[in-house]
């Protein structure tokens, strides 16, 4: 619920004064907002915030479900708290018979929403689509919702990538999202969509640069976000950079990890570089066709504007230790402490 809808909500019953030069708010002059005290909440119940609801709506609600004992009392306590503007739609699970205040903060309270996606950073599209099916879309109605899509100018599939959702990967951008219920696939899916046109555009990714499309950009960026940290970013961007002009090979751990669907792992072994796959790295010289991942914004950032630097390898030693250099031995030497950090278990168990 944006502020504008908000106010404009109110204006009918909040008289507004100034008094020496400062602004208050007298609410439901004449009449009386009762309200429960602070005590013993009652059972949850599901509260539905449809998307645009204004404050009035949702006090009804919530008084229509045994939430507050008026919808005075939350109106009050809304006007008077400016995160109210922020209460997200969706299906909110709030306990009955509670103070106006406190169904506030339940509202605010997202790990209460029940249909809320969390999308992280470097989620795979087909992650995100399980995360929707899980909230019980079926593989149809996403089926169908893709092929609605309208995709940002430069950004669209143009048949090279595997089968399934990886076509569309790396233009939904990675947030949270929440929804009212019944909000159909195509409504969620080009939410997202927009949100990254958005980001891309801020970025400069949309724009390109004398080296680069926007989709290559798009490709670097979640290469960054797959193989380091935010502090790492430009370096990493750096390095593919600096490969792609010398011939060498990405030769990157994570493009193989994209193609075997693989996990939490550092470890990589020689069998697994010679998958067969345009994304394979280790086999085929330049960027993989598309992006590996759905990248963050800091990753975007990185893909347009690389920390200058000459570097051509890099490695994390242990983690929370990356380290770059031009030099191939003493990337050998960094790569035998890794190893013998790998073995000692400073990395999890090897999978």
């Amino acid at each position: 619920m944006s502020k504008k809808t908000f106010w404009r909500l109110i204006a009918g019953v909040v008289v507004l004064g100034l008094i020496s030069g400062g602004i208050y708010l007298v609410l439901n002059r004449g009449g009386s907002n009762p309200d429960f005290v602070t005590g013993s909440p009652g059972a949850e119940v599901i509260v539905d915030v449809p998307d645009g609801a204004t404050g009035s709506e949702i006090a009804k609600t919530l008084f229509d479900k045994g939430v507050v004992r008026s919808s005075g009392a939350f109106f009050a306590a809304a006007v008077a708290d400016p995160r109210s503007t922020s209460i997200a739609p969706g299906a909110h699970r709030i306990n009955q018979h509670i103070p106006a205040k406190e169904a506030l903060a339940q509202l605010l309270d997202t790990t209460r929403i029940s249909n809320l996606l969390r999308i992280v950073e470097g989620s795979w599209t087909d992650e995100i689509f399980a995360q929707l099916r899980a909230q019980g879309y079926t593989k149809l109605q996403l089926d169908e919702a893709v092929r609605r899509l309208n995709f940002p100018v430069g950004f669209g599939s143009d048949g090279i990538y595997p089968q399934g959702y990886s076509g569309w990967e790396g233009v939904f951008f990675p947030a949270q999202y929440s929804f009212a219920r019944g909000t159909s696939a195509i409504t969620i899916l080009q939410n997202m969509m927009d949100r990254f046109a958005v980001e891309a555009k801020a970025s400069g990714i949309s724009a390109g640069t004398a080296d680069f499309k926007p989709k290559q950009l798009l490709t670097i960026a979640s290469l960054v976000q797959a193989e380091g940290g935010p502090s790492d970013f430009g370096k990493i961007s750096q390095v593919i950079r600096n490969r792609l002009k010398l011939g060498m090979q990405l030769q990157l751990d994570t493009t193989i990890h994209y193609i075997t669907r693989t996990r939490g792992s550092v470890f990589l072994s020689t069998d697994a570089t010679h998958t067969a796959s345009p994304y394979n790295t280790y086999l085929h010289y330049g960027l993989p066709p598309g992006p590996i991942d759905n990248p963050g914004r800091a990753a975007m950032n990185a893909a347009v504007n690389p920390v200058p630097g000459n570097w051509t390898y890099f490695i994390t030693v242990k983690p929370g230790d990356t380290r770059f250099t031009d030099s191939n031995s003493q990337f050998l030497i960094w790569k035998g402490e890794y190893e013998k950090n790998l073995a000692s278990g400073a990395f999890g168990k090897k999978s």
